[in-house]
């Protein structure tokens, strides 16, 4: 009987490990779910160490549809625009939006110059006219990531 409860608790504990595996989706550089920094208390914190690297979680708000090579994410009500370092790696174009995704890399404040605005618009599928209208840089939170974790 003890024999039994054992078998059943391995078979369980390994049915469960594996489906947790197949829950996630890595891209980049392979990292873990272990040490994600509080963003909300620690935002002011990890903005004036932008060298340092960080892992965060949020919601995909949107990927590239042209190649997936930006996404942007929502952290505590902020937009963070992240991109991948070296274009090393890409993210699914479609599909994302709402999972939860852990990104890890550098924290930045970034100007945006009106010619990346208008490729990110045009990647994104704007019209022409919509695109006409970016006529001033933007100040944006960046995130090069250099790995990320999706949640399905």
């Amino acid at each position: 009987m003890k024999y039994n409860f054992v078998l059943i608790f391995l078979i369980s504990f390994i049915s469960f490990a594996q489906k947790s595996d197949q829950n996630l989706k890595f891209y980049g550089s392979k990292i873990n779910l272990k040490e994600i920094e509080n963003y909300k208390l620690k935002k002011n914190k990890l903005l004036n160490n932008p060298t340092n690297d960080v892992k965060i979680q949020g919601k995909i708000i949107s990927t590239c549809p042209m190649k997936g090579c930006w996404m942007k994410m929502n952290v505590h009500n902020d937009t963070l625009l992240v991109r991948f370092k070296d274009y090393g790696f890409f993210v699914p174009k479609t599909g994302l939006e709402g999972k939860s995704v852990i990104i890890n890399g550098k924290l930045s404040i970034d100007t945006l110059s009106v010619g990346q605005l208008k490729h990110y618009a045009e990647d994104a599928g704007k019209t022409k006219y919509e695109i006409s209208l970016i006529t001033k840089p933007e100040i944006t939170l960046s995130f090069l990531a250099d790995g990320v974790i999706i949640k399905n």
